[in-house]
């Protein structure tokens, strides 16, 4: 079995999607119709864009997914492949959502426009912050975080491996949850380049202006299951998509986990659709030997067609 797996945010990088654009009508036509959705050229900020540029919430999110999206039409064109699931990390899980016919594309450009500029506008920069926290697992990070919270927030906000966990909240909380983790063994603690606290309870006021962004939008049935990042568990109820990306706003992304229910199921390869290869190196550490390849360029997709 086959899982198409979608990357979030932190993959961007500048010249994403050319390379295909260039090479598949097909890459070209989403980066158009991405650009229509939003009213400014997505292909000149993918391709041209400066690392500051994409580096901007509103701009990565549709961005990476309509990278997402382009490769994956493309595979889909070129080698006919099938997934038995799909899974994406945070925003990825839009780009996961639109591959399996769950939400129209178009719809989901906009929506993560909104998305990012509702994540940006929760939290004034400055007042939140995450951490990557190594070495230290999750039951005693939390109970670092519960100490370290001194009635602010902190707790975790991507259990990305067995070994790598994101806590997010209020930069005093986090700088303090960091120096116990320290104490308490972790092999590396440190402060993550984002602009907001994203999955904490911080970001509140976004899930609710997310919830009426969703809200009129159309739901399509399912071609797979997607697993979700709030619960790590495999669904494909229309009715069940608005509540999840609602809920995953604040909630922790639950790879790890992610990746377990699909090796459960019998997934066997994981294809990364989309910029970077971060996904791809996790699956690995979650499930040793994993089967995992990662397509966004031509000789990547020629590897995959072989």
């Amino acid at each position: 079995m086959t899982a198409f797996i979608f990357p979030g945010q932190g993959s961007q990088y500048p010249g994403m999607g050319q390379e295909l654009a260039e090479n598949f009508p097909l890459a070209r036509q989403t980066f158009e119709e991405a650009s229509d959705a939003l009213g400014f050229d997505m292909a000149a900020l993918c391709f041209r864009g400066s690392e500051e540029d994409l580096r901007l919430t509103a701009n990565t999110q549709p961005a990476i997914l309509t990278t997402s999206i382009a490769v994956f039409r493309v595979i889909e064109q070129e080698t006919g492949l099938v997934a038995s699931y799909a899974a994406g990390h945070s925003l990825g899980e839009f780009s996961a959502l639109v591959a399996v016919g769950a939400l129209d594309f178009a719809d989901a450009v906009r929506t993560v426009r909104q998305r990012g500029t509702f994540m940006q506008d929760a939290v004034p920069v400055g007042v939140g912050a995450m951490a990557a926290v190594m070495g230290v697992d999750r039951e005693k990070l939390v109970e670092i975080c519960q100490q370290a919270s001194a009635d602010e927030v902190v707790a975790p906000a991507n259990f990305n491996s067995p070994v790598q966990i994101v806590i997010a909240g209020h930069a005093g909380a986090v700088e303090r949850a960091i120096a116990l983790a320290k104490e308490q063994g972790a092999k590396r603690a440190m402060l993550l380049p984002v602009s907001a606290p994203f999955h904490s309870a911080l970001m509140q006021p976004a899930a609710e202006r997310l919830a009426e962004v969703l809200e009129p939008l159309k739901i399509g049935e399912f071609r797979c299951p997607v697993v979700a990042n709030v619960d790590a568990k495999a669904y494909s109820e229309p009715d069940r998509v608005k509540e999840l990306l609602v809920q995953q706003v604040c909630a922790a992304v639950r790879w790890d986990d992610s990746v377990l229910e699909m090796d459960r199921r019998g997934v066997e390869r994981y294809i990364e659709i989309g910029p970077g290869k971060v996904l791809c190196g996790l699956a690995k550490r979650i499930v040793k030997g994993s089967n995992t390849v990662q397509v966004d360029s031509v000789s990547t997709l020629s590897a995959l067609a072989d």
